[in-house]
């Protein structure tokens, strides 16, 4: 287990539990506010070593927790659970198409797709998305670009697999 600052400036000293991030724990992650794929409230999720999890929060009534030389005095802490990312990213891309009636909508590259007005913290889930989401859309190449489309055959498909 290893002492690392998340956020300077931070007031108070959390604990999280979470998976190694497999690299001797030098590297902490990246705390991103997305959009909750249910509520489009902005939440908190941990991607570290290319695995989104969303941060859960617990807090006891009484407890305190002994961290070395500090204490941190109302036992409360951070979980990080795995998420698939196309859960997350699933109404992003929907939106991306610009879906209109019977029309299926327009491809677009990445990058335009993971460009959310407020939340930056899309952008750093770039080559997670070109990995994860071609199970869930078209894609069209043209010359070195790729252009990906959300296509309702393959969600459903993907949904049926998850649920089973």
């Amino acid at each position: 287990m290893s002492s690392t600052v998340w956020w300077e400036g931070a007031e108070k000293t959390r604990v999280l539990i979470a998976p190694d991030s497999g690299c001797g724990g030098n590297k902490p992650g990246e705390l991103l506010t997305l959009r909750h794929p249910k509520s489009e409230n902005g939440t908190c999720f941990l991607f570290n070593n290319e695995m989104l999890q969303e941060l859960q929060w617990f807090k006891q009534s009484y407890g305190s927790w002994f961290l070395g030389d500090y204490i941190s005095e109302d036992g409360s802490l951070y979980m990080a659970t795995p998420v698939d990312p196309v859960f997350i990213l699933l109404p992003i891309f929907d939106e991306a198409r610009m879906k209109k009636g019977e029309n299926s909508g327009k491809f677009r590259q990445l990058d335009e797709i993971l460009f959310v007005e407020g939340y930056p913290g899309y952008q750093h889930l770039l080559s997670l998305a070109e990995k994860c989401m071609e199970i869930v859309c078209q894609t069209q190449e043209v010359g070195s670009m790729k252009f990906y489309r959300l296509d309702n055959s393959k969600v459903l498909a993907w949904l049926s697999c998850k649920r089973s």
